[in-house]
């Protein structure tokens, strides 16, 4: 089972600010360090199970340190109102920024950066990107994660999909090289997963601690090849891959006694219209391909707000 940590109440002040500090575990896997290329760029999500929180209990108790951590997912590269294009590629209207904001938070340290892998939480990711865990203080009361698609390597693997479907794109040549090795990966993750969540856990003990799901990627099936140049027969092959990885990602952070946001509503693929998706496709109109867009920020926000009982505004 897993626990909800809830602080005394403080009062509601809102800011918005940023900065980190230091660490050392080393991680052992490693994914893209930055965004290039359009499937490059891809990161990778899913999976639900929240914990039914009272309102009320949250409305009385204001979050007083809000830590965001995390990939591309979370930083919301090249999202609506976006940052300078450089580094971390950090969205001023992220899901953190909005929760932030609609929550009254009094303060919030946003030290997600696109590329993040697993290892950024304990090393520097650029000059100006510290350990991620660095910026968890021991009266910390909320912190919400969203990293391990790029451990994964989702990136690599619609990268190899997209240019295998070339020649097939009715069969499942992808599914074909893979085997079974993606499902080896995901297993292979649990320990540094598991440790993640151990190490929040111990800098700030109070704290709330919420593993955000990644948006729906591909849809259940079909596809839409070639705007998205997966193959009809590797569709629900990556689509089951990002399910599993979600509900790894569930159970490693229950274990460490964190909540599990699910995100993974069905109907919002890159594959529906630009009034329906969440994640952007090859040819984005509001973020960066294949990561989530101004709506899907919006959509992450409300299913964290529901995780923590809080009523929309």
């Amino acid at each position: 089972m897993f626990r909800l940590r809830r602080p005394p109440a403080v009062p509601h002040s809102p800011t918005d600010s940023a900065n980190p500090g230091s660490s050392a575990r080393p991680g052992a896997l490693r994914g893209l360090a930055r965004l290039s290329a359009p499937l490059v760029l891809a990161a990778l999500g899913v999976s639900l199970a929240t914990a039914p929180v009272a309102a009320d209990e949250v409305e009385s108790a204001a979050f007083g340190h809000y830590v965001a951590l995390g990939d591309s997912f979370v930083a919301g590269p090249m999202v609506r109102a976006q940052m300078p294009l450089l580094g971390c590629m950090q969205s001023s209207v992220n899901y953190p920024k909005r929760l932030a904001e609609e929550l009254g938070i009094a303060e919030i340290t946003d030290v997600s950066c696109s590329g993040a892998v697993m290892s950024h939480f304990y090393e520097a990711q650029f000059d100006d990107a510290p350990p991620q865990l660095d910026a968890l203080r021991p009266e910390t009361d909320l912190v919400t994660v969203g990293i391990a698609g790029n451990d994964f390597g989702f990136s690599e693997v619609l990268v190899e999909c997209a240019k295998r479907s070339l020649g097939n794109p009715w069969g499942s040549p992808c599914a074909s090289h893979y085997g079974d090795e993606l499902d080896h990966r995901i297993e292979g993750m649990r320990g540094e997963v598991s440790g993640v969540y151990a190490d929040i856990a111990e800098r700030s003990p109070n704290a709330t601690v919420l593993s955000i799901g990644y948006l729906q990627i591909l849809p259940e099936s079909g596809g839409c090849w070639p705007s998205t140049p997966i193959a009809r027969g590797d569709v629900p092959f990556l689509d089951a891959a990002q399910t599993a990885l979600n509900a790894m990602l569930k159970e490693e952070a229950e274990a460490q006694g964190a909540v599990f946001v699910d995100t993974f509503e069905r109907g919002h693929d890159v594959c529906q219209g630009s009034d329906t998706r969440w994640v952007e496709g090859l040819i984005p109109e509001d973020g960066a391909p294949i990561h989530p867009n101004n709506l899907g920020m919006a959509a992450t926000t409300d299913f964290v707000r529901d995780a923590l009982g809080v009523p929309q505004p």
